[in-house]
């Protein structure tokens, strides 16, 4: 860690002197967002070919801090950052909501479903229900991911009540569903959601997830683990 606060430093110290410096110079110049977190900040290799006498001196200790930094702890920001974006990810071009649950409120969750409705939002329910919106949305991804899959069915419906698939199916049947509870009507608003692409979950491409209280031992790669359940594919 004490490498990572050095280059902190020196960033900080980095902009400071530049800005003091007022260069004009456009191969020198140095753009830089307060808000972006230090870890994506680019340096532009061309910087170093400043003639100022100072700069360079600079960006060379730069050059030095970052080439010790351990690999594996950028990889882990990197990685980091890519399921934050995942996490925050919304299509404004199919809705306008700034929120996950703003869009759940959006959703009309009156009136029949049709049968592959039923069997989706059914799924959400019995799997997730009291979870996160994030960890219903991925639960639901799940279920259509597998109806795009050679190795599943094409069909929620077939999916859902595949043989040994949902510990919630049992004879061949979904248990009643109190249709009243807020938790029902999440879950269709969850499963709209999910089948009109409103809404990116964090662990697209899942085709299985167990929840953390097992361990089956698959040898699957995992994704993420959202709340309750544990996401492979």
């Amino acid at each position: 860690m004490s490498k990572i606060f050095k280059a902190a430093s020196v960033l900080s110290l980095a902009f400071s002197t530049v800005a003091a410096l007022a260069v004009t110079d456009a191969s020198f110049a140095l753009e830089a967002n307060d808000t972006t977190p230090e870890s994506e900040i680019v340096i532009d290799p061309d910087m170093l070919e400043s003639t100022d006498e100072t700069a360079p001196v600079i960006f060379g200790e730069l050059k030095e801090v970052a080439a010790a930094i351990p690999q594996d702890v950028i990889e882990a920001d990197r990685l980091a950052n890519e399921q934050r974006d995942a996490v925050e990810a919304v299509d404004f071009t199919n809705n306008g909501a700034g929120s996950l649950r703003e869009l759940v409120r959006q959703q009309s969750v009156d009136g029949a479903l049709s049968k592959e409705m039923q069997c989706l939002a059914g799924t959400v329910y019995f799997e997730s229900k009291g979870e996160t919106l994030a960890g219903q949305l991925a639960v639901a991804r799940v279920v259509m991911a597998r109806t795009k899959s050679s190795r599943f069915p094409d069909t929620m419906c077939g999916v859902v009540y595949q043989r040994k698939q949902f510990s919630f199916i049992r004879n061949g049947k979904m248990p009643r569903i109190d249709k009243g509870h807020r938790h029902w009507r999440n879950a269709v608003a969850i499963s709209k959601i999910a089948m009109n692409d409103g809404w990116k979950s964090p662990v697209e491409g899942a085709l299985f997830f167990h929840a953390r209280y097992v361990s089956p031992g698959w040898r699957l790669k995992r994704m993420a683990t959202i709340d309750n359940h544990i996401f492979y594919r």
